[in-house]
């Protein structure tokens, strides 16, 4: 961790929805999932709020060798957005404590708001973290 990851760090990312991240394309083996709406899937929603979050913090960490997992997420999906659209992603690093991170999060699809809520992330020295789950691979 580095002296500048600091709360009030904000970060914009941008995202161009294609076919693949629509409900259809989420869980392939799932016939329910098939005959969905094809518009932005809250799973991919979820995986892009946590991108921005991981965006955000990297240069304030020491990047690869610390990184983050998602550990919470509260979160709505309030409107649905087609491919093709534009989603914006707005976070902005909340609190800190020790090495839990807690974000503000937001998304709008150039029409709507489609998303808000917190997410939280903790700091992993990736090393130890690939060797605990390494044990746990070897247990089942």
């Amino acid at each position: 961790m580095q002296e500048t990851l600091k709360p009030g760090i904000k970060y914009e990312h941008k995202f161009l929805v294609p076919l693949s991240k629509t409900v259809p394309a989420l869980y392939p083996e799932s016939t329910e999932f098939a005959v969905m709406p094809e518009v932005f899937a809250t799973g991919f929603l979820v995986g892009l709020l946590e991108w921005a979050c991981i965006k955000a913090i990297n240069p304030h960490i020491d990047w690869p060798s610390e990184q983050t997992v998602g550990t919470h997420i509260d979160v709505s999906h309030q409107a649905a957005t087609p491919p093709g659209c534009e989603i914006t992603v707005k976070v902005e690093l909340l609190a800190i404590d020790g090495r839990k991170l807690l974000f503000n999060v937001e998304a709008h699809d150039g029409v709507d708001l489609i998303s808000k809520g917190r997410h939280e992330r903790f700091i992993i020295n990736k090393q130890k973290f690939d060797i605990k789950v390494s044990a746990k691979a070897k247990q089942i």
